[in-house]
């Protein structure tokens, strides 16, 4: 049964008055009483009405949903063999975990390799995002892994100039691309520029094709988080209004002199900015598509989010008809910046569900002969066993998985520890690694003899991002090598069970008692 929180969240950061008892419809306090201080998301709605909607505190935070899906990750194990081998020698001298090679290509005719089949979706306009840009930057261009810079970065841009409508310069956008070039090692990897409605409006992409040099775009259509444009807040009316000039939707309107005298006396506390909804037609996309490659991109993508079936088999088939590089497929529930808390909860189909329709959609299309592109699932992936189901559920056209949250998760924890060691204020829980970077950091020695002289250069953030990955590619080998599939090209669907047969039902994997049934009842009977 799918579960979720109602009228309280840490997230909203609400709680119910009598937390043991409490109607699981409503979520209100099963008594609720005159005299309360409005402690649950009623009561806050009504003091601080829309504000309520969002997850707070914005720009220091991100949130992923709290309801419990009927089908996840869980549901489904990872089948490892006792025989064989797949991509070296079927012996004990070859067959082992340092042998596996996670290293993935992304894209058709100019593709990009990666490292560890790790991307990071778009991260845009949010302030946390901006925050802990040069440690996630560094952290993704020194594993060979792909960054993705998300929509309205432009035109949030306090420095950003803008003429006749049109971006002329941007010095976020500069940073945030020179910061991961400046450390991409041996071509691996690379910076993705995404764009929405506002973008294109704006002549990002001709800014940053033209004149940065971005050589891979990515068109969005949505993310598993909500079905409505990007949003940030916005803590002065002097940018609320900058925002409204570049023609984004600001609430309340900082032109209002209601809303003036309100924010004057603190009623209104700040600004919300939101993005226009897409328009996704086949047309439009098919041009969209062409006007990239013809203002420079070598590479084009496509991200989609968790919307209905029918808007899942438009991207698939549009990414083949337009041959697509890379699609990626954004289950709900996985992670946001900001998005309207209940939305994230109650919005979608999550992710399990999601990649099993795109499965069907592109095999059907592989088995007609037609173009697929490089697939990449996304939408609270976390951990080695979840990327591996995920790879298995997608097989074989999976190329890399999406990871936003966890990424900027691990960004945000090297920072922080990074500070605290120079500060010399290590927690006990850290300072019994150690007091140094070297010593606290398990990949620091290794980073400080690759890097020389340039490791005090290093984002603390960066290390912890690396240091993250590298944790995930080796649980990655371990487990495919318990599988005996020494590269990604050779996990397939039977490489999982499902547990439940509900599970069974929605990915298409076989249930655990009759996986193997006839070859197992083979060698039964001689």
């Amino acid at each position: 049964m799918a579960l979720t929180k109602v009228n309280r969240s840490a997230a909203t950061l609400s709680k119910n008055r009598t937390p043991d008892s409490v109607s699981p419809f409503s979520g209100m306090c099963a008594t609720c009483v005159e005299g309360c201080i409005g402690m649950c998301e009623i009561g806050k709605s009504a003091i601080r009405g829309p504000e309520c909607i969002y997850p707070a505190p914005f720009g220091t935070m991100t949130a992923a949903s709290e309801k419990e899906y009927p089908v996840d990750l869980s549901h489904f194990n990872i089948m490892g063999t006792a025989a064989g081998a797949f991509g070296v020698p079927a012996d004990s001298e070859h067959a082992v975990f340092t042998a596996v090679n996670i290293e993935t290509t992304i894209g058709d005719k100019n593709p990009i390799k990666l490292r560890l089949p790790f991307v990071v979706p778009g991260l845009g306009s949010t302030y946390v995002a901006k925050r802990n840009w040069d440690g996630l930057a560094v952290g993704c261009a020194i594993s060979g892994t792909m960054l993705t810079i998300g929509e309205n970065v432009c035109g949030m841009d306090d420095e950003s100039v803008v003429k006749n409508g049109k971006i002329q310069k941007s010095p976020d956008m500069e940073s945030r691309i020179k910061t991961y070039r400046d450390w991409q090692l041996d071509g691996y990897g690379d910076i993705v520029v995404q764009f929405n409605v506002e973008d294109t409006n704006l002549g990002v992409p001709e800014y940053v094709l033209k004149g940065l040099g971005i050589e891979t775009v990515e068109l969005k259509w949505g993310q598993g988080a909500k079905d409505i444009g990007g949003e940030v807040r916005l803590a002065s009316i002097e940018k609320a209004r900058s925002m409204k000039q570049k023609g984004y939707i600001v609430l309340p309107d900082p032109d209002d002199l209601e809303v003036v005298e309100a924010f004057n006396v603190g009623g209104v506390k700040d600004f919300e900015r939101h993005s226009r909804l897409g328009m996704v037609t086949e047309e439009g996309f098919a041009e969209g598509v062409q006007f990239m490659r013809d203002n420079g991109a070598k590479r084009v993508f496509l991200k989609t989010g968790a919307y209905r079936p029918v808007d899942l088999a438009r991207a698939v088939k549009y990414a083949s008809d337009n041959r697509i590089d890379m699609l990626t497929v954004d289950g709900a529930g996985g992670g946001t910046g900001m998005s309207p808390w209940r939305m994230m909860n109650e919005w979608g189909i999550p992710t399990v569900e999601l990649c099993s329709l795109t499965y069907e959609y592109i095999d059907y299309l592989a088995k007609q002969g037609k173009y697929v592109p490089s697939l990449v699932f996304a939408g609270g992936l976390t951990l080695e066993d979840q990327i591996f189901k995920a790879f298995a559920l997608g097989a074989p056209y999976v190329k890399a998985i999406g990871m936003a949250r966890s990424s900027l998760a691990a960004a945000m924890v090297g920072k922080t520890i990074g500070s605290r060691i120079m500060g010399g204020d290590l927690p006990v829980y850290i300072e019994r690694f150690g007091t140094t970077m070297d010593e606290v950091f398990i990949t620091g020695v290794h980073l400080r003899d690759t890097y020389g002289d340039d490791f005090e250069q290093l984002h603390p953030g960066a290390i912890g991002v690396y240091t993250y990955y590298e944790r995930l590619a080796q649980g990655m080998r371990q487990l495919m090598a318990g599988e005996r599939k020494f590269a990604l090209e050779y996990i397939t669907r039977d490489d999982i069970c499902a547990l439940t047969r509900e599970a069974a039902d929605v990915s298409g994997i076989a249930f655990v008692t009759e996986l193997d049934k006839d070859a197992a009842w083979e060698i039964i009977k001689g």
